[in-house]
């Protein structure tokens, strides 16, 4: 009997030890921890899509060429902005949540493939092992601080007053309305700011989409509804987009392709 005790014990602890934040029950843990599976299979295969697609676009010359047309690099711009309407409308009804999810993130890759394009292969790679390096890092903390109670429901207004900034400044510099499907290509149709400017801004803007990976795995664990999986796994998306971005951006300076 008492090695039957034993086990109980220790499959409590193991529970216990797996418990996303305290205070939850047992039956919601388990539910929660299906859903963020769930999320992060879906981010992931977003990143592969992204970074085959992105790879293509890079790779094969007459589809970079023909991209680079100021008219299909105001059609990428505007078409993000357009295709999230349908997105959340219908982020909880199967199977037109994927679909939409699915050409969103063609239509933001081929963009990241036009920004990837005019850099050397050696600063991508700097900048892809820099954002992993990052949402890694900050993914592992919101779990390890969250599981100790930490809220970061605090985050939400800053987070949305510094959007709103950098959408603003974004705007003026280069006409843009969200900095969710920017690439290095479309800033040189317009008017830059100076490089020294543009480093801070690029700088702020990591660190603001760095503390929305935390804010938005904050909600992953605790806010998000069983069945806003598409949803979540769009913020979570856009976040490191951002990130992968600003980092580009940030040493773009260093790039010696013509």
């Amino acid at each position: 009997m008492s090695g039957v005790k034993g086990n109980d014990v220790e499959e409590g602890s193991t529970t216990t030890s797996l418990l996303l934040y305290p205070g939850i029950r047992n039956d919601e843990n388990d539910l929660r921890w299906d859903f963020i599976r769930k999320v992060y299979y879906i981010l992931a295969s977003q990143i592969l899509l992204t970074t085959i697609v992105s790879a293509g676009t890079v790779l094969y010359l007459p589809v970079n060429n023909i991209l680079h047309g100021k008219t299909i690099l105001l059609i990428l711009l505007i078409l993000p902005l357009l295709l999230l309407l349908p997105l959340y409308f219908y982020r909880q009804k199967h199977p037109l949540n994927f679909v939409f999810l699915g050409i969103y993130t063609i239509t933001l890759s081929i963009s990241i493939g036009i920004a990837c394009a005019t850099i050397n292969g050696k600063i991508v790679l700097e900048a892809l092992i820099l954002t992993s390096a990052v949402v890694l890092s900050l993914t592992g903390y919101t779990f390890w601080a969250s599981k100790r109670g930490q809220d970061f429901s605090f985050l939400g207004p800053i987070l949305f007053a510094s959007l709103n900034v950098l959408i603003l400044t974004g705007f003026l510099q280069v006409g843009l309305l969200v900095p969710n499907s920017f690439s290095v290509s479309i800033y040189e149709l317009f008017f830059p700011l100076g490089s020294t400017v543009n480093a801070i801004y690029c700088a702020v803007s990591a660190i603001v989409f760095c503390a929305y990976i935390v804010f938005d795995t904050y909600k992953l664990i605790k806010r998000f509804s069983y069945d806003e999986y598409i949803w979540a796994s769009v913020h979570l998306y856009l976040d490191i987009l951002n990130l992968f971005l600003d980092i580009l951006r940030l040493l773009r300076p260093r790039n010696t392709t013509n």
